[in-house]
């Protein structure tokens, strides 16, 4: 098969031969599973990211075994989410399997705009019975895959399962080896560590930063944020709803960004991920804690000056172990065309082989037993830290509820005001958790109290 990646809305269809594939029966028979969609063409929705660049390495295998043809609308992801926004409310879709950032779960799940999963899985022409869900990592299937249960996005007996975690990412610490070699520094275990080394590298470095983070006004000044509150002992609200992002931990999350920030590479307030993520290859900074879907990128040497330089660590503690839970899930529109064959292109994705052979070309795994390969990790040595990391993977660092969109974009601009103008950090987040309170108070998650 030859893999499409179409500008916006281009019409190219590949075109190849068919091949069939099977499931072992229990009686030793097997059954024609992809001949019923043989010849079909899915159209897919995926990201501009390097996960989603390592799909695209193996989809023409997947077409060799089933015979179903895929075309890629390959976009930036924000683009992304305004296509799937129009897309999704449509009569009949143009997309059958899409991959959705995970804070998208909550709006397209409210809006009855993705297919609950349980009548594929429960399917037997369908479901692979070898598919072991057990081994998926269960962080992440809460986070991205999860909504109806407690809180509404996280598991519970009423909760149901709408999308699988594909490209998902939890947060680690990217250090330069061999500045904390020459310097006799230790790799921070813990928050007092992080925030002494991040300010020691400044003055034992001249104009080298201690750790390039996101700051820019919006979204990303959120997630840097919210990146320390999980670990610190904090959360947004309480369940019952209050706002509790101004406690102490709150406070101590919101000074640790900007001490990080302040001891920062020059021009640290306007990063965004990308930004941050180039300072730290391009050496301007000896530290970076954000999605291990950078790793690649620091470790090759035609875009990084750091490359073999660079060592992994945890996310440091606080209160507790927390490291975040993100990326992107697959699921399948409730307008799609071709559902089925959309569901056996999504289980094949995930599978145990499917994970391995993305994560062999790079893509970040969602399963437990990817990353305890041998060959991933003589590959990729850095991946047995990421699996670790996945032990402490938060669920619930950030609520994934339809309104958080707006409570999210004003965390954001406030905290950019406490990085750049001196806002009293308690000030901003008391003015955040009562605007929060009015937001949540006039969508009715005070309706039952």
């Amino acid at each position: 098969m030859k893999i499409v990646k179409r500008s916006v809305w281009s019409a190219a269809v590949a075109v190849s031969a068919t091949f069939t594939a099977s499931y072992a029966l229990a009686d030793g028979h097997t059954a024609d599973v992809y001949e019923p969609y043989a010849g079909t063409t899915l159209v897919v929705n995926f990201p501009a990211h390097p996960h989603y660049n390592a799909v695209l390495e193996v989809l023409d295998d997947f077409t060799d075994e089933t015979g179903i043809e895929v075309e890629v609308d390959q976009l930036q992801y924000l683009k992304m989410r305004e296509r799937q926004t129009l897309e999704l409310t449509k009569d009949e879709g143009d997309y059958d399997l899409i991959a959705y950032v995970v804070f998208s779960k909550a709006d397209y799940v409210y809006a009855d705009q993705l297919e609950n999963l349980a009548k594929y899985f429960m399917n037997p022409k369908l479901a692979n019975p070898a598919y072991d869900a057990d081994d998926l990592i269960d962080g992440y299937v809460q986070n991205i895959g999860v909504a109806g249960g407690k809180k509404g996005y996280l598991p519970g007996p009423t909760g149901s399962l709408f999308g699988i975690p594909f490209g998902s990412e939890t947060s680690v610490l990217a250090y330069r080896k061999d500045i904390f070699e020459k310097h006799g520094i230790a790799v921070p275990e813990n928050y007092d560590q992080l925030l002494k080394v991040a300010c020691q590298i400044p003055e034992v470095e001249p104009g080298m930063g201690g750790m390039a983070s996101r700051a820019a006004s919006g979204h990303q000044a959120s997630h840097a944020f919210l990146l320390h509150l999980a670990p610190l002992g904090g959360r947004v609200f309480d369940d019952e709803w209050n706002p509790t992002i101004n406690d102490a931990a709150g406070v101590a999350a919101a000074n640790a960004l900007k001490t990080i920030v302040d001891c920062g590479p020059e021009g640290s307030q306007t990063f965004g991920p990308a930004e941050a993520a180039a300072s730290f290859k391009q050496g301007n900074a000896a530290m970076f804690m954000d999605s291990i879907a950078f790793a690649a990128g620091f470790e090759d040497p035609s875009q990084s000056t750091v490359a073999g330089k660079v060592g992994y660590a945890l996310h440091p503690e606080g209160v507790r172990r927390g490291s975040q839970t993100g990326g992107f899930g697959i699921a399948i529109p409730k307008n799609a065309q071709n559902k089925e064959a959309a569901f056996l292109l999504m289980q094949w994705l995930t599978s145990k082989e499917g994970d391995l052979k993305v994560a062999m070309a790079g893509g970040n795994p969602s399963r437990f037993s990817t990353y305890e390969n041998a060959d991933l990790n003589a590959k990729y040595p850095y991946s047995a830290t990421f699996g670790e990391a996945l032990k402490y993977a938060d669920p619930d660092w950030r609520p994934i509820i339809p309104t958080w969109g707006k409570i999210n974009a004003d965390i954001g601009t406030t905290m950019s005001q406490v990085l750049t103008e001196g806002l009293d950090p308690q000030e901003a987040l008391d003015g955040v958790a009562e605007r929060a309170r009015a937001i949540m108070d006039e969508a009715g998650y005070y309706t039952w109290q």
